[in-house]
């Protein structure tokens, strides 16, 4: 059975760079794309005054469908995106209100891409994908930073890219996976 894979693009630009490397990856994978820019998803409340909006039942296609998850955000400040961080607050939802969708995202895969102007990608950057997944009791696969170079990505990312995707498909890859860079 063919494990099915997802891309969240959490870009406020949805023909951004971002977008680029994740339609390459989609591409390679079959794996889809979601554009949160499509969803409309309110910031984490501790009264739950958003429970209404499209993210659980995003979470719920997510959870049900996919045994691949790959986060994909733009490098804005040195952070992910405030779509992406509004889209993990919002995970607190699973864990609270909706217990059973945050328990059928134990055992899935979890990645994260990132994509700056910049060859490379400052220290600790991972961490909140990397934790969250252990939080979650996900396996994470590892990152990889990517950038793209007179509109196109150069080769030297498209083979980080292969190694990355090498990973995530890999049966057998470490609890602890060396971030490919």
């Amino acid at each position: 059975m063919e494990k099915k894979g997802v891309i969240i693009l959490g870009s406020s630009r949805s023909n951004g760079n971002t977008a680029k490397v994740s339609e390459y990856i989609a591409a390679k994978t079959r794996y889809d794309i979601l554009d949160l820019t499509e969803y409309q998803i309110g910031p984490y409340h501790y009264e739950n005054i958003h429970q209404h909006d499209d993210f659980l039942p995003l979470m719920r296609r997510i959870a049900e469908t996919y045994d691949t998850i790959i986060f994909a955000t733009p490098v804005y400040w040195y952070s992910m995106s405030g779509t992406m961080k509004i889209f993990f607050d919002r995970i607190t939802d699973c864990l609270k209100i909706e217990k059973e969708t945050g328990r059928k995202l134990r055992g899935k895969t979890m990645a994260m891409l990132s994509c700056g102007s910049d060859s490379e990608l400052k220290p600790g950057f991972e961490m909140p994908f990397r934790e969250s997944a252990n939080y979650l009791g996900m396996k994470y696969a590892g990152e990889v930073h990517t950038w793209i170079e007179n509109n196109e990505i150069p080769l030297e990312v498209e083979q980080q890219l292969e190694d990355f995707l090498e990973n995530i498909t890999s049966t057998t890859f470490a609890v602890d996976p060396v971030s490919v860079k």
